[in-house]
């Protein structure tokens, strides 16, 4: 694909899967190995693995080299933010869009260089019993959860307990595929990058009649095949669940145990909680709401999607997302070290169907992959690590730009795509691309936000329900 933008230095393809294991297993964080949804994956396709010497008109991520040893960014190398960046204008922006109750509550946090230039609340919890949406609102993550399952199970490959190419029938021994041999060559890397090689989304529909995670497992020697392990991109949340099995024959621990114990605690996500169970019990929590008429109307959370933890079980308020941020950003390397982190966020296979999933990604992306439970993007010429998430009433974006040490994260409450817009315009601001369009606001709301304030971009607006922090010490 010709770069749209001539000025940026040319990325280099995705590498072959085969070549990460070698190089990578004397490390203790390796490189990995060759209706109602939790994500909206309409267009997402089957993609074959293609090897590197195949790969020369495509378009890549990053360089051979550093798909076999991922490299940790190296502090005080950062790009800076762009001179115009406003995180206060930003603030504004996400308050018009729960004007008029556009879109019931949101929630959005940014941070910068670890520290939390912003995490607010907006709009209400309920349009049935409204109470206001703060920093401590819990909203449901949907698939949001699978950066939480692919790092704890980093941690546990980090601590020499198991390996990226530890086999899935080691710790399931009862697992079975259509292919006698499929489930055999099953690795925890394929399982957290989607190369199980299952159809889309398999057994989805199941779930959503609300059938059982074990059962959908024994059903799995049932379901076909697209290709053997390891060989072809397919997204999955039932498959993908696989992971709690073996963090549970690995640690001990129940799977929302463990990551509680590893990472909610010590990064002090003290809102965050697994399942239906656990979002019921919060303080104050948002409520999922459909359309109804002319508005909206709130709902119970279904437990569906609940029932496959690690890809959609996590509860969170955005006081907890802005502290997964700083982490996940690499200011908590007492908690999640640099070289988990290079490996979780590196891309293992190219998804190029999804660079045509939406309008900002039609014209930003010249490439996407995934990695360990994160898509990664070649956004306008910048690595960008993101992940989307959505089930009934519940709607998500997390995205980081490594190499500007900046992340930012939105959480709404409702079925409404315009939030969605928030994730191009605050990236595009932050790297500094001119203006486009991408965002339903009031189109004044620019010259009337310079005119009320000159504030500095990092300076917080009064409000009671906004909540800044400087990042937990290292």
């Amino acid at each position: 694909m010709k770069s749209r933008y001539p000025s940026r230095r040319p990325l280099v393809r995705l590498g072959l899967i085969g070549l990460l294991l070698p190089a990578a297993l004397g490390s203790a964080a390796q490189a990995p190995t060759s209706a109602d949804v939790v994500e909206n994956e309409s267009e997402d396709e089957i993609t074959a693995i293609v090897p590197l010497d195949e790969q020369a008109s495509r378009s890549a991520i990053v360089s051979r080299e550093d798909a076999v040893k991922p490299q940790p960014r190296v502090p005080g190398q950062d790009k800076p933010l762009a001179s115009t960046f406003d995180v206060t204008l930003l603030e504004a922006m996400a308050q018009d869009l729960v004007a008029n109750q556009r879109v019931p509550g949101l929630a959005m946090a940014i941070v910068h260089k670890g520290q939390i230039l912003s995490a607010r609340g907006y709009g209400i919890t309920d349009v049935k019993a409204a109470e206001p949406v703060d920093a401590h609102t819990v909203f449901r993550l949907a698939s949001l959860s699978k950066s939480f399952a692919g790092t704890v199970t980093g941690m546990l490959v980090s601590e020499g307990a198991l390996r990226w190419d530890s086999h899935i029938v080691d710790y399931l021994p009862s697992l079975r595929f259509s292919d006698p041999l499929a489930a055999q060559q099953l690795t925890v890397a394929d399982v957290l990058s989607h190369r199980v090689g299952l159809g889309r989304n398999t057994y989805d529909r199941d779930i959503e009649r609300n059938a059982d995670y074990h059962d959908l497992v024994q059903r799995l020697a049932a379901a076909p095949m697209s290709c053997q392990p390891g060989n072809c991109y397919a997204y999955q949340n039932v498959a993908f669940s696989l992971v709690g099995d073996v963090v549970f024959a690995t640690s001990g621990q129940f799977f929302s145990e463990a990551v509680s114990r590893r990472i909610f605690k010590p990064l002090g996500m003290n809102d965050a909680s697994y399942g239906l169970d656990g979002i019921q019990a919060s303080t104050r929590w948002a409520k999922p709401h459909v359309r109804a008429g002319g508005g909206w109307t709130s709902l119970m959370p279904k437990p569906t999607y609940y029932r496959l933890a690690p890809a959609a079980g996590v509860n969170a308020s955005i006081s907890d997302m802005a502290q997964w941020l700083v982490a996940q950003t690499g200011h908590r390397p007492d908690v999640l070290p640099a070289p988990l982190l290079a490996t979780l966020q590196a891309p293992i296979v190219g998804t190029p169907p999804e660079m045509r999933n939406s309008s900002w990604r039609r014209d930003r992306l010249d490439a996407a992959g995934y990695g360990l439970g994160w898509r990664v993007y070649d956004y306008a010429g910048q690595r960008v690590v993101f992940h989307g998430g959505a089930v009934q009433g519940y709607r998500g974006l997390m995205a980081m730009i490594p190499d500007r040490d900046f992340g930012m994260v939105v959480l709404w409450n409702s079925e409404s795509s315009l939030p969605s817009g928030l994730l191009p315009t605050i990236l595009d601001r932050a790297i500094g691309l001119p203006p486009q369009r991408w965002l339903d606001v009031d189109p004044n709301l620019e010259t009337l936000h310079a005119q009320r304030t000159h504030a500095p971009a990092s300076t917080p607006s009064s409000g009671s329900t906004t909540h800044r922090a400087a990042a937990t010490p290292e």
